[in-house]
């Protein structure tokens, strides 16, 4: 058997459970997928949207639904080691890729200092957008994962100061009528490594130019980790501390806020305070 055929036998049976039932799951749950949908599969290089690559092409193949996929990469100025990377890994995986040049990694480095990965992230999407767009795309799929989704949420409350999660899909402000859709939104990331040491395989962790200079335990900077460590602490004590994270942020108590916030507007509890006790009566 072929090596791509494998890997796509592995995630329909070896990871049926932890993989494959949890993207299907999230994609008729969430509505992420419909019919007449053309859908551009963003890979970065790593294990996460290697992984989405082949679940949707598993799910055009065997689902119900009707719709489109294109691969594509963005080089934001990878070194060529990486790029070449991305392309043999690609090859290896029946992954037809289109590979499209940008300078984001030029822009970022000399405007941020420290960590820009919030900056690149934002700049990456934009690009990644009009893209697509251009290729006749209504959606972008990305490979966040269960595990971005409770670390997002954390560092919100951490060090933002707001109680902020991750969507499972979100209309885009800046590109009309285009939608970003998290298919792996359920999947955990230990189940997403098992699956890439079950098929011998490596990926790029970033590539960026910073994470070149600077190694997964000496990045200081990155709060992400820090997060990352400490739910994994957390989570030795008690295992169900990371799906607590995930199901807090659909089960909003408002009645105990002093504040939200909708559509851009800021609301206060004292609104409807005193309104809220005279309809107890």
């Amino acid at each position: 058997m072929e090596k791509y055929k494998e890997i796509e036998r592995s995630i329909i049976v070896r990871f049926r459970k932890e993989i494959w039932r949890l993207f299907t799951r999230a994609v008729r749950d969430y509505e992420l997928i419909k019919e007449g949908d053309k859908i551009a599969v963003c890979i970065s290089g790593g294990k996460d949207s290697f992984l989405l690559a082949k679940c949707i092409e598993e799910l055009k193949k065997h689902g119900k639904v009707n719709f489109d996929a294109k691969y594509i990469v963005m080089n934001p100025g990878y070194n060529e080691k990486n790029k070449n990377k991305i392309i043999e890994n690609a090859k290896i995986m029946n992954v037809d890729i289109r590979m499209f040049d940008s300078d984001i990694f030029d822009s970022v480095y000399k405007l941020d200092e420290g960590s820009p990965c919030y900056l690149c992230a934002r700049m990456r999407r934009g690009c990644l957008y009009d893209y697509a767009k251009k290729l006749g795309c209504n959606k972008i799929a990305l490979g966040h994962h269960f595990d971005d989704v409770i670390e997002t949420t954390l560092l919100s409350i951490i060090y933002g100061g707001e109680i902020k999660g991750m969507m499972p899909k979100l209309h885009s402000d800046n590109f009309e009528g285009m939608e970003l859709i998290r298919p792996l939104y359920l999947v955990r990331e230990k189940d997403i490594k098992a699956w890439a040491r079950y098929n011998d395989l490596e990926f790029l962790n970033c590539a960026c130019r910073f994470t070149e200079e600077n190694t997964y335990d000496d990045n200081k900077n990155s709060k992400r980790i820090e997060i990352k460590r400490l739910i994994e602490a957390l989570s030795k004590e008690n295992s169900f501390i990371p799906y607590n994270i995930f199901r807090a942020t659909e089960n909003v108590n408002l009645d105990t806020m002093r504040g939200y916030k909708t559509n851009g507007k800021k609301h206060d509890f004292l609104e409807d305070y005193d309104d809220k006790y005279e309809g107890r009566k």
